[in-house]
């Protein structure tokens, strides 16, 4: 499982001030303890505090002085993205593109050209889709466009778009039906990657929701995750569903093999 780090983000308000005041302390704290929970990558993300890429790139500097877990560059401007790709010391995670043509016709050719992996949002210029037939739809339009880019499988996360269960119920069913589709791509297929969050956005059980949720969509194939990796339950969960559905070898002694 690719479990991405979501804790180095502005939306966060000791990350916003650490940002605003170039504090590298909290930032540098927050990427240890991600990358000791065994982050896969660690998601970087000025957010509205800034515009400048010498910010972003400060930010991604400051986590490689700590740790050498790659960073997913949460940025979608390009002129951003071509600078903050230049300091990463490994090929990042770019998030994100969105599933219109000249979009990905501007972002695909920096991902190829600098060995990074880029999340695509199964969203188009007419936003946000309600039913699985156009997530798949705008997937599949997705797929065939990194691979005219000559973008592999390996390097492409297609992301569902997850929807508030508070706000929009019927939506989670959708989803779980469009990541399952999505796995019918190729063989292998594409990595499907969630901000998990958001499904329990504005709820009380926000824990329980994202663990019980984030079980159903790796039973539909989903292998990527934007998620808190300090939640040891949510992190327990998710081995637990792996083995489930055999994705990995039996042992008594799995989650501890996880943590060793």
């Amino acid at each position: 499982m690719i479990l991405i780090g979501e804790r180095i983000n502005a939306g966060f308000k000791d990350v916003k001030a650490a940002i605003e005041q170039k504090d590298k302390k909290t930032i540098q704290e927050w990427a240890k303890k991600q990358a000791h929970a065994k982050a896969s990558y660690l998601d970087v993300n000025m957010g509205a505090v800034s515009n400048k890429a010498s910010d972003l790139c400060w930010m991604i500097e400051s986590v490689q002085e700590v740790t050498d877990i790659p960073i997913s560059i949460d940025n979608s401007k390009i002129d951003i993205l071509k600078e903050a790709v230049k300091v990463c010391q490994k090929p990042p995670l770019i998030n994100s593109v969105t599933a219109v043509d000249d979009k990905m016709d501007e972002m695909f050719p920096l991902v190829k050209e600098s060995g990074a992996s880029i999340i695509c949002l199964v969203m188009d210029a007419s936003g946000s889709p309600k039913s699985a037939d156009k997530r798949v739809e705008n997937a599949g339009k997705i797929f065939v466009k990194a691979m005219e880019h000559g973008i592999q499988t390996e390097n492409l996360f297609i992301d569902p778009i997850i929807m508030p269960l508070r706000y929009m119920q019927d939506q989670a069913k959708e989803i779980l039906n469009a990541v399952k589709q999505f796995t019918l791509f190729s063989d292998p297929p594409p990595h499907i990657v969630a901000g998990l969050s958001n499904i329990s956005n504005g709820t009380v059980h926000k824990k329980f929701i994202n663990r019980v949720f984030t079980a159903m969509l790796i039973a539909n194939g989903l292998d990527a995750l934007i998620c808190d990796v300090l939640d040891n339950d949510l992190i327990h969960t998710i081995l637990t569903a792996k083995l489930v559905m055999n994705r990995e070898i039996f042992a008594d002694s799995f989650i501890e093999a996880f943590e060793k």
